[in-house]
Order: C-alpha cells, then structure tokens, then sequence
C-alpha cells in the first residue's frame, strides 16, 4: 500500500537505506527535524511541504512537476520550478546527503526508523497480528505505542494539497487506530474506564458512528442501560437534523439487542478475536504427598466431579467436624479432577470457623480479578458481581472450590451456576439447605486408615515393632488425620521417643477437655501433646500470640506482643511453624489453624502466670499499633497536635523514613490494627483503643477498608459508654461522625458530632471539641446551612488557635472559604483557602495540603479564574492519587468537572465526571454520585446528548428524592423541558 492512499503493512513498503541514523522526522504532529537532540530548521512552510512530499515518498523519486503539484496544485506561481529548486539546496544544507538529486528530481535517503509515520506502521502490523493470534494485551499496548507518537495534528500548519491530503489520511488512520483499542478494551474488560474516554470523543466527532457503537457498549456492559439507549437515542436525532439519515444498520441492531437484554453482549464477542481474553486460574493448594485411605470418598466424590462435562453442573458439599480432613480430602480430589476443568481450579478458604467469614462480594471480587477481569469492570454489589462471575464462567469448565464454609447462605452467591463448572464445598455444618448438592458427611478415619497415615508419617520399621502402642495412639486421637497428622510429626521428630512413650502421654483422660464434641477433644489432647514438647519460651510465645485477634499477625508486631527483640521473636516464630503449631502466611508474617488458635487461648488462661501478663501481652501490642499509627498520622500530617494528645505508650512503635512505606505499612496492617482495636474496648485499654482509631482514619477515606473501619467506629462509643469514660466516648463519636460523613449520612454525622462537642467540654477534651466543630461546619456546607456552617467553623478557627494547632486552623479556614462560597462571597472564600494553602505548605503538609487546594480550586472556578483553578485542582488530584485517598481523588475529578462546564468544555467536562463516577465506585455514599451524575448530565446536554443526559439526572433525582435532598429542585428544572416536549 502505498503512503498516498493509506498505511502499509511495513514488508510491502519500498527498502529504506540508513544513511545517517541521527537523523529523525516527525510528521504526526507538526513537522520536525532531529539529528540526536538538535532540533533542525526545517525552513518556511512550502519548504516543509516539499520535505512532506519525499519523506512520504518512501525513498522513492519525486520529479520536479510532482513536487510543484504537491506544494501548489493547478495555480503554481509563476517561478514555482526555480523556488522548488531553492527549497531542495536549503534542505540539503540541513539535511547533507540525505537529500539527493537523480532523474531531473529529488529523493530523500534515511534510515527506517527515522521516520515517526514509518516506525508507527510497523507497531500497526504487529498490533494486527497479535489481534488475529488473540493476544488483544499485547495488541492493546501496541496500539498504545502507536496512539503515543502522535502529537497533535498531523502535519500541522503544512500548506498544499498533498499534505491536506495525507492529514486526512493520518487522522482517519488514527482515529481508526483508536477505536480498534477501544475495541479491545471492551473485549478484556476495561468498559467502565473506556466510557470517560468515549464520551470526549463522541463529543470531538459527533457524526462518528462507530465511535457511539462503542460508547453504548461500554454503557451496557458497565450496568448502565438506560444511558446506552439514550445515546442511540441522541445519534439518531442528531444524523436526522444533520445529515437527513438513519443509524446505520449495526448501530439500530445493537439498540435492539440492548432493548431485549441480550445476554451475549455482557461478555466479549468472538468476531474481533478468534480466542477471548480469559486467565486460567490455577489456585488449588498442593496436596499432601502421604494422603491415606478415604477410597470410597474418592471414588464417590470424582464420579460427581465427571459429571459436570455432561448438562448440570456439579455440587458437592463435604461435611465434618474440625480436624476431620474434609479440606485434605477435597484438594486430593480436585487435582484428580482437574482434567476434566481445563479452564481451571478457583480456591478460597471462607473462614467459616472464625468469628467474622469471608464475605461473598469479597470473594467474587477475588475470583474475577483472578480469571482476568479488570479491576474497574468489578461492579460495587453482591449481586452485580454474582452475575457477572457467572456470565464469566459461562461455557466454560471451572472447578471451585470454597473450603470452610458457614453455611449455605455464605456460598450461593459463590456457585457458578452453569453446565461444565462445578462447586467442591467444605465445612464443619451439613448444608441441607443447598439445593441439588451432593452431601457427603466425612467421618473419622477407620483404625486401618488411621494406622496407615500414622506409618507413612513416622515410619515402618519403628510401628511394625509396636503395633498395639501405635494402635493406641491413632484411637487416643480418636482417629481424625488431623491430630494423628500432629502426634506422629512429633514422634517422627524425636528419634529417641518410642510409640509407647506416645501412648502413655496421650492416655491420660484427664487432659481431654469435654465441653467440645468428641472429634474436638481428640485434636486438643493432641495439641496438648504438641505443646507439652515445646521450650519454655516456645511455649509462652505460642500462648501469649494466641491471644491476638485478627487474620495473622506480623514480626514486629509479634515481637511488641512477646516483648522481645526481632531477632529473637523471629527464632521463636519459626519453630512454632517447625512445630506445626503456627503458619507462615506470608514472610514476615503468620498466623494460627482456628482451632489452634483456641487451644493457644485455652493454655494461655490456663498457664500464663501472673494472668496479668495476658492483659500486658495485648496491651504492648495496643501500644505498638498505636505508636506506630501515631507516626504514620505524622507523616501525612506535619505539625498535626492530635500526636501530642494520644494516649501514652510504652512501645516505641516502628520508624518510616518514607511516607509511602507509612501509607503500606497501615493499609497492610488494616485488619489486624482494626481487630486490636475491637478487642480493646474495656476499661484499662478503652482510651488507646480509640485513639488508634483515630489515628488511622485514613483507612476510613482509602474504600480498600472502609467498610470494615465503620464497623469497629460504630462499635466504639457503646464500648465507652459501659466504661462511663466521657472521653472516650467524645473521641469515638468523632471518629464515628466522619464515617458517616465520608458515607454521606450527614444527619447522623451531625449528631454523633454534636454529641462528642457537648462531650468534650464535659471532659476537658478541647482537641475532640475543636474537630467537632469542624466537622459540623463541614456538614452545614453539605445541608446548605451556611450560617450555622459559618458559626461553627469560627468557632473551630478561634478553638485551633488558642491550641496552637495550625494544622486544623487550615482545615477549618479551608472549610470556612466553601461556606463563604455558597453565600457568594468569593473575594473572601478564595483569600480563606489560600490562607490554608499558606500555613500547610509552611508546614510541608502534602495530603491535607491537597484539601486545601481542592477548596482553592472550588473558589476559583467560581471567580472565573479557570485556568488557575484547573491547575490547583490538577496539584491535588496527584497528591490523592499518590496518598491512594480514592474517596478525595473522586471528588477533585468532580470539581474539575465543575471548571470544565464554566470554562465551556463540555466534552471534558463528561470524561471527568466519567472518571469520578468510576473511582467513587463502593465509597462517598449516594449523595455525591447523585452530584456526579448531576453534572455529567449537564456536560452531555452541552454535546448535545440530551436522551443521555436525561438518564443521568433521572438517576440522580431518584437518590436525591431517597434522601430527601434539596438538590432534587435543580434536577427538576434540568428535566422541566424534556417533560414539557
């Protein structure tokens, strides 16, 4: 193909000879040249259209009438021949022999690389390839490569009619470049991040079918509908009023198949690819090399497992006590399955044993993520995510398997639903409940079973000279593979032991505990075996740890619980794992069986002497999360008082000398740190328990841990009420109070804040008193109570600077410029904000630096100083994104796309709002995705897209009308016209 009519496939263009490889031409954008660093003149503008002409030559020969053609079509001037002459001697000066003169015309000779167009067609040919070999990543960041050399307009400000020719070749090719990436977006999953993008683009080219298919798509597929058919809907109008003619056939087709909820259209399409993205996921544990015995379970079990090829899909529920080996049994199982699920094995353990189990929409999140879909297409709600789990299963063979279930209500949502998957379930309960399973109740093994694993284990030759004692010992564990697993590891680890030796210790009746099942207390004797074997400081390491809450625990944690040095706690660590005892979850970081974790309790109670010591091992570890958050909060906030009003501790905590380090250490920390809190809440402990809390409030603004931070937030206050701790309770509603209001429960925001300002002069707490007042300042800006709002933020102003707290003197200033704000007084809102900015960045406060420049950028778009305002808006989106604060992150694309509308930049307006929609997913609560919605509808209207826009405000009229908003008046008005045609 030649470059006069189109791209190349890279092997059918003519062979380019390198000449002089410094040499570089730009021509998708303005046209440049390079030799290394230097850039080149590259003389007037019908000189640049003559360097046009042969650099899309491909090296071959342009004669001198081309050329003239070229710069000046039918109306040359009349010394056009001898001025084409003067372009060619200018440009070999520059250019020294690239240029050459043959056959009464010019060539330009360069190497092919040096071409930005040449290099281009070659990233195309291999993006095409890897598309029709099904890799749509790699074609993705292909074309990515290609969309990123251009510049611009290509060949911009080149006169002439062959450069105006090749300009409309390049933007089409471009343009045609961009929609096939768009295409493998929405093939692999990235429809919700694709939308924002869309919708600029439909705004640029509005008459660009292809371009509002994609856009209806990507709606569709991202649960919105109703927007999709509004798009339909508005390019119709729109070709009707422009060009006098209807969509064209693929575009009312994909109307209709909207209309009738083709299910098809959730999942990718197979015409753009002949293999469609998807992760085979690979998750199933190792099994256990000396697995013994279940034959009949096997058999039973992979019998069912085969019949998911045929038209059901399969579900099996194993059902046992603990210790039982039902999770053993069902891995063996799986791996001898797995020929016939192909598309791969899905695990998870559940936690059903433990007092908070997994959640299912947090565990479909993980099984999407894992068979490849893109984090921004998981939807925010159980059933969302349960439908699309199963759309993504759909025609394919998968096995999952969910160990350690609750109960049956914990694993619907879990079930792929489909023929050709199937569902493999463990847990301690029979789940009579769950339709169509297969229930298999696992008993204890039989004495022959139980005596097989217990050889394989210690070994033949030391049980074949002590039968009877090693049958003793399998019937002391009362059979289950769990504690024989333990007792024989044990004796395998002793070589001077004897299996009498084993017996006699386990014989002891008086060391089973019978509160529990009869299975319960055969795995505790075995325990109590296990422990009996351990040091002295082994042993009050695997009491004193046991005592923790939480999912695992890390090293220096562990080392604050324990009171000892790192490297000491690590030793003692690692041979508890040695032991069986413990887990290593992860390096650096470990974590107890359930059930182990309750013998390690039960020894602790029973042991650890004084008992003081288990409140002090709890409370060095309170300490160590506390000293530790404290310097985090630090970090982010710079000359922040609240530091010096947190409890005292007696642990130093762990240093950072990065803020990022800080941010990772707190979000990994996130569980176990929540936990201590929640198991904090008596009287000796309730004060640094809250102040934590407090401290990590962060985790409250992040979305990865908000749900769970409100969970303990709301359980704090009752906890200090029992204590009849005023303080407490007053620094627990405030952390309470911004819960809410991240949520957009701003009534109750208002009143647990109120409750804590009242509390605070109670108890002489000025500093809960100050930000209770802030926060009620911030809650009357979002009511539209400007003058209480203004009332409290002055007395907030007055309260921070009598406690010398410049830190929150700038939050509550900045808070104070939103009110003056919405009273019209911008002069004033925009002095009160960069009065903010002033006293943060003296401070070197970045994050709440970022706040205040969120407030700037808010005043200033009101003040019509819109390119001042994008750019502080722009300085604090960064700081929120690098700070992984996504709920502010949200917002700042939001008020960017307030700026955009006053600045009459409809089309960016919709890609921030666009954005904003997607990063407020599951975090901000409804009210602010009905302000997004709000004003994505009025940037739409502005291109003309008013079905689309119409879907939005309805939406948002609907939330408003839930809460009760004011808001819902103006949404009205919006709708008022279309109502009234």
């Amino acid at each position: 193909m030649d470059r006069d009519s189109g791209p190349r496939v890279p092997n059918q263009r003519a062979p380019l000879q390198s000449d002089d490889a410094e040499l570089h031409f730009s021509v998708l954008g303005p046209v440049r040249v390079r030799r290394g660093a230097q850039t080149l003149p590259s003389g007037s503008p019908q000189q640049r259209a003559l360097l046009v002409a042969l650099l899309l030559r491909d090296g071959r020969t342009a004669t001198a009438s081309e050329l003239i053609d070229a710069i000046w079509g039918e109306e040359p001037p009349s010394q056009a021949l001898a001025a084409v002459r003067t372009y060619a001697s200018r440009l070999r000066k520059a250019l020294n022999d690239s240029l050459v003169s043959e056959s009464g015309g010019y060539a330009l000779r360069i190497g092919r690389d040096a071409l930005d167009l040449a290099v281009a067609e070659e990233l195309a040919a291999e993006a095409h390839k890897a598309t029709a070999a099904g890799e749509r990543a790699q074609a993705r960041a292909l074309i990515n490569k290609v969309l990123n050399l251009w510049d611009g307009e290509p060949l911009a400000n080149v006169p002439g009619p062959y450069a105006e020719n090749q300009r409309t070749r390049l933007v089409e090719w471009g343009l045609q470049l961009l929609e096939t990436r768009l295409d493998i977006d929405l093939e692999i999953g990235r429809h919700a991040e694709a939308v924002s993008e869309l919708t600029a683009l439909t705004a640029s080219h509005p008459l660009r079918e292809r371009l509002r298919e994609l856009l209806m798509l990507a709606l569709y597929r991202s649960g919105r509908q109703a927007e999709a058919l509004a798009v339909y809907a508005d390019t119709r109008r729109l070709l009707a009023d422009e060009l006098g003619v209807d969509p064209r056939p693929e575009l009312s087709s994909l109307q209709q198949r909207i209309l009738r909820a083709d299910a098809e259209l959730a999942r990718p399409s197979e015409e753009s690819a002949p293999a469609p993205q998807f992760t085979r996921p690979a998750q199933l544990p190792a099994t256990v090399p000396d697995f013994t015995g279940r034959a009949s379970f096997v058999t039973d079990l992979g019998s069912q497992l085969a019949t998911a090829e045929g038209s059901v899909m399969a579900v099996s529920a194993l059902a046992g006590i603990g210790g039982v080996g039902k999770t053993t049994l069902a891995v063996h199982v799986a791996h001898q399955a797995r020929k016939h699920f192909p598309d791969g094995q899905l695990y998870v353990d559940l936690q059903g044993t433990g007092s908070r189990s997994a959640e299912p929409e947090t565990v479909l999140g993980v099984f999407l993520r894992a068979l490849g879909t893109a984090d921004s297409a998981i939807p925010a709600t159980l059933d969302e995510r349960a439908a699309l789990y199963r759309s993504t299963l759909d025609g394919r063979r998968v096995l999952v398997l969910l160990d350690n279930a609750r109960d049956a209500a914990q694993i619907r949502p879990l079930l792929p639903g489909t023929a050709g998957c199937a569902a493999l379930i463990t847990s301690r309960v029979r789940m009579l409940d769950l339709a169509g399973a297969h229930l298999v109740d696992l008993d204890v093994m039989s004495p022959e079973e139980a005596l097989q694993l217990f050889t394989r284990i210690v070994g033949a030759e030391r049980v074949g000279s002590e039968r009877e004692a090693a049958l003793d010992v399998v019937a002391a564990c009362g059979f289950l593979p769990l504690a024989i697993r333990i007792a024989a590891s044990r004796l395998a680890a002793r070589r001077t032991w004897t299996v009498s030796v084993l017996a006699a210790k386990l014989a002891d009746e008086r060391r089973r505990l019978d509160e529990l099942q009869a299975g319960d207390l055969a795995v505790k004797a075995t325990f109590e075996l296990g422990y009996g074997q351990l040091e002295p400081a082994q042993a009050r390491a695997f009491r004193l740890l046991g005592l923790a809450d939480g999912p695992d625990i890390s090293l220096a944690a562990a080392s604050a619980v324990l009171d000892l040095p790192l490297h000491e706690t690590e030793d003692l660590l690692e041979a508890l794992v040695d032991t069986s005892l413990l887990e290593s979850a992860a390096p650096g970081r470990y974590r107890y069986h359930d059930l182990v974790r309750l013998y390690a309790r039960a020894c602790a109670e029973r042991d650890e002497q004084p008992p003081a010591e288990r409140e002090a091992a709890l409370s060095r570890l309170l300490d160590f999360y506390l000293a530790t958050a404290a310097r985090v909060y630090a970090m982010e906030r710079p000359g922040d008082r609240l530091v010096e009003h947190l409890e005292p501790t007696g642990t130093a905590g762990l240093r950072f000398t990065d803020r990022h380090d800080a941010q990772d250490w707190l979000y990994a920390e996130a569980g176990t740190l929540l936990a201590c809190v929640r198991q904090s809440s008596g009287p000796k402990t309730l004060r640094r328990a809250v102040d934590l809390l407090w401290a990590s409030l962060d985790l409250a603004e992040s979305g990865a841990n908000s749900k769970q931070y409100e969970g303990v937030a709301a359980a704090m206050p009752e906890a200090a009420r029992a204590c009849g701790d005023t303080r407490a309770e007053g620094r627990s509603l405030i952390t309470l109070s911004n819960v809410h209001l991240v949520a957009g429960r701003f009534d109750l925001a208002d009143d647990e804040a109120r409750q804590a300002l009242e509390l605070s002069r109670t108890a002489g707490d000025p500093l809960t008193g100050c930000w209770a007042s802030n926060h009620r300042g911030v809650i009357a800006i979002y009511q539209n109570r400007q003058a209480d709002g203004e009332r409290h933020l002055e007395r907030a102003i007055a309260d921070f600077r009598a406690g010398e707290n410049a830190p929150g003197e700038a939050a509550a200033l900045c808070n104070l410029s939103r009110i003056h704000l919405a009273m019209g007084r911008t002069d004033s809102a925009v002095a009160l904000a960069q009065e903010g900015i002033d006293i943060y960045d003296r401070m070197g406060h970045a994050l709440r630096g970022a706040n205040a420049r969120y407030a700037l950028g808010m005043a200033l778009t009101r003040s019509g100083q819109l390119t001042e305002a994008n750019a502080r808006l722009h300085e604090a989106l960064d700081i929120f994104r690098d700070s992984r604060q996504r709920l502010w992150e949200g917002m700042t694309l939001f008020r960017l796309a307030e700026a955009d509308l006053t600045g009459r930049r409809p089309a960016q307006a919709a890609s921030n709002a666009e954005m904003a929609l997607t990063v407020l997913r599951g975090i901000g609560g409804e009210w602010r995705r009905g302000n997004v919605l709000t004003v994505l509808g009025k940037a739409l209207r502005g291109l003309g897209q008013t079905g689309r826009a119409e879907v939005c405000w309805r939406e948002a009229l609907g939330i408003y009308d839930e809460l009760g908003s004011p808001e819902g008046t103006e949404v009205r008005a919006l709708l008022a016209p279309a109502a009234a045609a």
